[in-house]
C-alpha cells in the first residue's frame, strides 16, 4: 500500500501531485477516514491539480458535485455521509457518474460498498502526530 504523509497545509500541493504520480492514470476513487480527517480539504487540492475552474466545496447536501476543468473535462465529487440507504443513488442515477471515463471521488464510499465497482482504488486518510495526515492509497 502507498503512503504519502503531509505535515502541514503547505505541503498539500506537493502531497496531491504526488497522490496523481502514484496512481497512475487512475481516475476513480474511494474515500475513507473518520469527520475531519481532511478527505475533503485533500480533494480540494487533486481537483485543483486537476485544473478545476469550478470552486470546489463539499457536496455533503447536494450528494455530488461536478467541476469543470481547464481542459473540458469533468470531476464528480459526491459525499455519502447524509444518505440513508444506497436506494437514494439509484435516484441520482449514479452508474452515470461511476461507469463514466471521469474523475470520480466519493467520500463516505463505505455508505455505498455494494454499489462500488472493483474499479474504485481504496484510499484511506487518517490524523497522525499532532495534526499531520496520512493517505494511503489502496
Amino acid at each position: 500500500m502507498k503512503e504519502i504523509e503531509i505535515s502541514s497545509l503547505q505541503e498539500l500541493d506537493s502531497a496531491a501531485r504526488k497522490f496523481i504520480d502514484e496512481v497512475g492514470g487512475h481516475k476513480k476513487f474511494a474515500f475513507h477516514g473518520t469527520m475531519g480527517a481532511g478527505k475533503t480539504t485533500f480533494i480540494k487540492a487533486l481537483c485543483k491539480l486537476l485544473g478545476a475552474t469550478d470552486v470546489v466545496t463539499s457536496p455533503t447536501f447536494a450528494l455530488v458535485n461536478e467541476y469543470n476543468t481547464e481542459n473540458g473535462e469533468t470531476l464528480y465529487h459526491f459525499d455519502l455521509y447524509r444518505i440513508n440507504s444506497v436506494d437514494e443513488l439509484f435516484d441520482l442515477g449514479y452508474e452515470d457518474y461511476f461507469f463514466s471515463d471521469s474523475y470520480i471521488f466519493v467520500e463516505w464510499a463505505e455508505k455505498a460498498e455494494a454499489l462500488m465497482p472493483d474499479m474504485f482504488k481504496q484510499v484511506f486518510i487518517e490524523v497522525v502526530n499532532s495534526g499531520s495526515r496520512r493517505v494511503r492509497i489502496g
